[in-house]
């Protein structure tokens, strides 16, 4: 997660904001309400929020995998960017973030029942998904949560998702620590992984968008 794009300086990133994010009313305020939390910086940025939502516009989406969802922000616009039989599966090891914040903001918007929350750990969500809805069943996921299980939470993803479908993978850059071969730490090394991972995939191609902390797409090719 990253609130910011970070390289961009700080007039250039409002005048981002002004003219190149459409965030509706109901989820520009739970960001806002998100702000008042001490872990507010784990919230995604609204730019790439909004990169998410034109994507599934794009791809006719009609299903979305979200793994760590904290107050529920990127949750809701992508639920809004979804047609009227669109179902969002937000995965969290905790619900705490959403009761304290977003679930009101999800209720006020009429989205609540096009989110399905399902909290616990998220190795053990995937591997349910898998049994309950089949492979192929997603038309996007994002990845957002515990770093070091990122290449595991690929593999899940590379079932989920169909042919044509796009796999996200949130905090690539992870502040330019990817970079540094010193870091040996495991949320490090796990980011280094998914991301050799996602290159090397014969099924998948992969391209890298320097917004927020770095946003990894892999599309599943046909």
């Amino acid at each position: 997660m990253s609130r910011t794009t970070d390289h961009l300086s700080d007039k250039l990133h409002a005048y981002m904001l002004r003219w190149g994010v459409d965030e509706p009313k109901p989820v520009r305020a739970l960001r806002e309400d998100t702000h008042g939390l001490a872990e507010d910086g784990w919230q995604s940025s609204p730019e790439q929020v909004q990169f998410l939502s034109v994507l599934a516009g794009l791809m006719g989406a009609r299903r979305f995998l979200e793994i760590g969802t904290f107050t529920g922000y990127c949750t809701l616009r992508m639920a809004m960017a979804l047609p009227s039989d669109g179902l969002v599966v937000a995965s969290d090891v905790t619900n705490e973030f959403v009761e304290k914040v977003g679930r009101a903001h999800w209720r006020n918007a009429g989205m609540e029942d096009r989110i399905d929350l399902r909290v616990g750990p998220a190795l053990e969500t995937l591997a349910e998904l898998l049994m309950e809805m089949g492979a192929e069943s997603f038309d996007m996921a994002f990845i957002d949560a515990n770093k070091k299980d990122y290449p595991v939470y690929f593999d899940f993803c590379a079932r989920l998702v169909r042919p044509n479908g796009v796999i996200m993978i949130d905090n690539v850059f992870w502040g330019g620590k990817v970079a540094d071969p010193s870091d040996t730490r495991k949320s490090t090394e796990g980011i280094r992984d998914v991301t050799r991972k996602a290159s090397e995939h014969p099924d998948f191609e992969v391209s890298i968008v320097p917004i927020g902390d770095g946003l990894l797409l892999a599309r599943r090719l046909p």
